[in-house]
């Protein structure tokens, strides 16, 4: 067995974290958000495939926003660990090849004759993020594709395939744009087709589905008050779907149960040792817990979704109105998932 299958076997097959989780810990520490506008939000937490907590806080808050349990959020880079899922899955059936290169879609890329599936799946292709040009966020109004994939071609790469990890929007709006061609149909498609139908999600939309129930951004200066996001059919493949926080668990532990795609995609998807990035999966590490998965941020909304394959456990978590940065709650939330003192968050 070959090294690194067995060190993935051995985490996969680790103790299960037997301690039940305390609900009312963590109900006093988004209860103290909530009363000190500290955020709006959802979180989902799942043990053992099943949700053990779910709780949305602050959106009374806000004004005049009809909202309820099937309000979605707008989950960012978490996107991008749907276009790995879905880039696999081709793999599986031999339509596409980790080694496949990028000029057998697009010759027109700088250095595309170089550059794999798997480089773009996995930050290492050298190529930039094309959101952002000129140092600033260019595509909050709505853009052509045709400008998109030319801001690429202009931005070019920064270094050899390989030589780096570096993390590219430009790589993952690729492999969109593959997956449509292979696919011979539209993202939002792709992705009822493989993933929503299967897993029978309920709140689950790429922006061309044109998710409806959906709550905007906002920024705290003495109350809450409606922000300015990106145009998410700027973004799609990239940062575009919208879900709750319920539909984001059914997905990651679906993926971790092999109901998605098979033990050995699953294995190269995520990071091993101390690498930061696999190939569609992050590493999240808090001290001795390991967890498994994505966050994303825009300008006003902020996600994440993970998963211990050790001890079952997967948190998702969606803000719409950030007061304390999103990697201050994950923290004190594992703090108050593992240990026995109340940890509770400055808010400024």
């Amino acid at each position: 067995m070959k090294l690194k299958l067995l060190t993935f076997l051995l985490l996969m097959s680790g103790n299960l974290f037997s301690q039940e989780i305390d609900k009312e810990k963590i109900d006093k520490y988004i209860t103290y958000i909530e009363n000190n506008n500290g955020g709006i939000g959802s979180l989902s937490i799942y043990k053992d495939g099943h949700e053990v907590y779910n709780r949305s806080f602050g959106q009374g808050k806000l004004i005049n926003v009809n909202y309820n349990k099937d309000t979605k959020y707008q989950i960012a880079s978490v996107t991008k660990m749907i276009t790995a899922i879905l880039t696999f899955k081709l793999i599986e059936t031999g339509k596409l090849k980790l080694d496949t290169k990028l000029s057998d879609f697009f010759p027109d890329i700088p250095n595309s004759k170089k550059i794999t599936i798997k480089n773009l799946l996995g930050h290492t292709s050298g190529l930039g993020n094309f959101a952002v040009r000129d140092g600033a966020i260019w595509v909050t109004e709505k853009v052509s594709e045709k400008e998109i994939f030319d801001e690429i071609k202009k931005q070019g790469v920064s270094f050899e395939p390989d030589e780096k990890v570096v993390y590219s929007n430009s790589a993952y709006i690729l492999l969109r744009m593959i997956l449509e061609k292979k696919h011979k149909k539209d993202y939002n498609k792709i992705v009822i087709q493989e993933i929503i139908k299967p897993l029978n999600l309920l709140n689950f939309a790429s922006i061309k589905s044109n998710p409806v129930n959906t709550f905007k951004s906002y920024k705290f200066t003495e109350t809450w008050n409606e922000i300015k996001e990106i145009e998410y059919t700027n973004v799609i493949g990239v940062g575009d779907i919208a879900s709750t926080t319920y539909d984001m668990n059914i997905v990651i532990n679906n993926l971790f149960q092999g109901n998605i795609v098979n033990k050995e995609s699953l294995e190269i998807m995520t990071p091993i040792g101390k690498e930061e990035w696999g190939h569609g999966l992050a590493l999240f590490p808090f001290g001795e817990k390991i967890f498994f998965g994505h966050s994303g941020d825009v300008l006003g909304s902020h996600s994440v979704l993970m998963y211990s394959p050790k001890d079952h456990i997967s948190i998702a978590y969606c803000t719409n109105g950030e007061r304390i940065p999103t990697n201050t709650f994950v923290e004190d939330l594992i703090s108050n998932i593992y240990n026995k003192e109340l940890k509770l968050p400055e808010i400024k």
